[in-house]
């Protein structure tokens, strides 16, 4: 396991590969930590150098109290790669790691070839939401709405034939630390991107997947609508975590962008 403090934070992470390897930094979702990633990573080609991380109030990562702006998870993913002397990167985000990568794209596209955005939007949900779903998790924990997050996040395919899997995911979602997940959730509600992801100047490729309860469909061809020249594509069979439900799928389309685009 390896640990770094930056921005006062320590953050958990994990650096596999060569170190002259084309690298790919991964961002997890609200309520994850890093291991949603492993079998899309298992199913992509060797020889890849891969950053995998827990942002702040996730995983084994520090949990200050919050609130936390997006800046704040923003700048954490910008420290960690300095400090690991890592640059012209593909950068690949899930739901609120997707937003994190347009705010790190628009930020700082010294770090960035190109961009990975899936199960995401440049705006997510209305303040309403957000501020229901804190409420909820300051008066009964995560437990309180684990089970309609679930409900969004798998579709009912995944719900009926994968029961341990699902209660692996339930196990992750619920021993996320209730600051982590308030904290993060109020930056994802204070965040609008729309301005600056529609400015952005480098590949990307949307993805979402087609029963995805939480970032549905069409909130994601909104998103690729704002990049000029962006590619988008649907996982079919897939929720809101095509990681876990689809790796080989989602690992496939990572694979033939990257080529496309020259980054392996």
């Amino acid at each position: 396991m390896n640990f770094i403090k930056v921005n006062g934070v320590v953050l958990h992470y994990r650096l596999s590969g060569p170190q002259s390897g084309p690298t790919l930094v991964f961002s997890n979702s609200l309520g994850t930590d890093f291991r949603i990633w492993d079998s899309v990573i298992a199913a992509l080609p060797r020889g890849l150098r891969v950053l995998c991380y827990d942002k702040r109030g996730h995983g084994l990562s520090d949990c200050p109290a919050p609130p936390f702006a997006m800046d704040d998870h923003i700048g954490d993913a910008a420290a960690l790669m300095d400090a690991l002397d890592i640059k012209a990167t593909a950068f690949i985000g899930l739901s609120v790691g997707g937003i994190i990568g347009q705010g790190l794209a628009a930020a700082r596209p010294d770090l960035m070839r190109a961009l990975i955005l899936c199960d995401t939007a440049h705006r997510i949900g209305p303040t309403s939401m957000w501020d229901q779903r804190i409420a909820q998790v300051r008066a009964g924990g995560i437990e309180a709405i684990a089970e309609n997050i679930l409900e969004r996040w798998f579709p009912a395919r995944f719900h009926r034939e994968q029961p341990a899997a699902l209660a692996g995911m339930y196990h992750m979602l619920t021993r996320t630390p209730d600051d982590g997940y308030i904290g993060t959730s109020a930056a994802i509600r204070d965040t609008d991107f729309t301005d600056s992801t529609a400015g952005l100047m480098l590949p990307v490729l949307c993805l979402g997947g087609r029963h995805d309860g939480a970032t549905p469909p069409d909130l994601v061809a909104s998103l690729a609508a704002l990049i000029p020249g962006t590619r988008h594509e649907i996982i079919e069979d897939a929720g809101h975590l095509p990681c876990v439900d689809q790796p080989d799928a989602l690992a496939g389309l990572i694979e033939r962008f990257l080529a496309e685009n020259g980054l392996i």
